[in-house]
C-alpha cells in the first residue's frame, strides 16, 4: 500500500509494439496537448532527463496541474504524480512488460488521497475510461511510428531502382476534384494540394518523429503535425516556429499549358528550403 493513498482501480492492456516504442512514448512530454487534445490543453516543461520529466499542464476545460513523471528503470515502471492543482497527491503507477518486438503489456494502478470507500469504484471507473482513451491514442501513434521506421529500414536495405524523372498525374480538370491527393514519388509519400492558385507537393511525413501530415489540413500555406504541433510552410518546407527542421524536398508539380497534363518532376524547386 502507498501510505495515505487508496487504490481505486487497475487498467491492463497489451500493445502491439515493442518496449522501445512504449518508453519513447513515456519520455515524450510534447505530444500531450496535441495527440491528447481532448484531455490536455497546453504543456510547459520545467525539467526533463533520463529520470523522466516535470511540467505544468493545462487541462481541457480549465485547470492547471504540475505533473512529475519519474521512471524506475529497475522495475521497470514509471510513476506519474500530480504535485500541484486538481488531484494533487494522486499517483498513477504503470508497469511496463516488454514481451517482444510487437508486444508490450502495461498495468496501470490509480492511487488517490482522501477517498471515501463509497466513492472508490466510481473514481476507478472514471480513471479506467480516461486511460483507455489515452492509450488508444498512444497506441495509434506508436504503431504508425513503428510502421514508418520499418519502411525506412526496408528502403535503406533494398537496392534503389532508378526512379523516373517525371510521373503523370493526369489532366488538371480531372485532378482538381481529387485534391488534396496522396501520391508516391521516388519511394516516398507526398501530398498534392492547390495553394495560391497553383499545385504544390509536400512530404506526407513529419521529419520530427515521422508523424502523419497526409491528412492534416493546410491553412494559410501551413500544415501542422497532429502528434506534436510542429508547423511547416508547404512552399519552403521550413518549420514555422524556428526549430531546425525541414520537410524533405518534394517533386515540383508542373502543368503543361498545351494539354493541361499534370506531372511530378524530380527537379527541386529552387526556393524550397531557402
Amino acid at each position: 500500500m502507498r501510505e495515505g493513498l487508496t487504490r481505486v482501480g487497475v487498467y491492463e492492456r497489451s500493445l502491439p509494439v515493442s518496449g522501445e516504442r512504449v518508453w519513447e512514448n513515456v519520455h515524450d512530454w510534447e505530444h500531450l496537448p496535441w495527440l491528447h487534445a481532448g484531455s490536455f490543453a497546453a504543456i510547459d516543461l520545467v525539467d526533463s532527463g533520463d529520470w523522466g520529466w516535470r511540467a505544468h499542464i493545462g487541462l481541457h476545460g480549465g485547470g492547471r496541474i504540475l505533473l512529475e513523471l519519474v521512471i524506475e528503470d529497475d522495475a521497470p515502471r514509471y510513476v506519474s504524480r500530480t504535485v500541484e492543482g486538481p488531484g494533487a497527491g494522486s499517483e498513477i503507477w504503470t508497469d511496463v512488460d516488454a514481451r517482444g518486438d510487437d508486444e508490450t503489456a502495461v498495468r496501470v494502478e490509480f492511487w488517490l488521497p482522501g477517498v471515501a470507500a463509497e466513492a472508490a469504484d466510481a473514481l476507478g471507473a472514471m480513471y479506467v475510461k480516461l486511460y483507455t482513451q489515452l492509450w488508444d491514442e498512444d497506441e495509434s501513434m506508436m504503431t504508425d511510428r513503428a510502421r514508418e521506421l520499418s519502411a525506412k529500414r526496408s528502403a535503406s536495405e533494398t537496392p534503389r531502382a532508378s526512379a523516373p524523372a517525371t510521373v503523370s498525374l493526369g489532366r488538371l480538370s480531372d485532378l482538381r476534384p481529387q485534391l488534396p491527393l496522396s501520391v508516391r514519388f521516388g519511394g516516398r509519400g507526398f501530398r498534392v494540394v492547390e495553394h495560391d492558385g497553383r499545385l504544390v507537393a509536400y512530404s506526407a511525413v513529419c521529419p520530427h518523429l515521422l508523424g502523419p501530415l497526409g491528412d492534416a489540413p493546410v491553412e494559410e500555406g501551413r500544415v501542422v503535425c497532429p502528434w506534436h504541433g510542429y508547423t511547416f510552410d508547404i512552399e519552403t518546407g521550413r518549420e514555422c516556429s524556428g526549430r531546425r527542421l525541414k520537410l524533405p524536398p518534394p517533386p515540383r508539380v508542373l502543368v503543361d499549358p498545351e494539354n493541361e497534363q499534370v506531372y511530378l518532376d524530380a527537379k527541386l524547386d529552387a526556393k524550397f528550403g531557402g
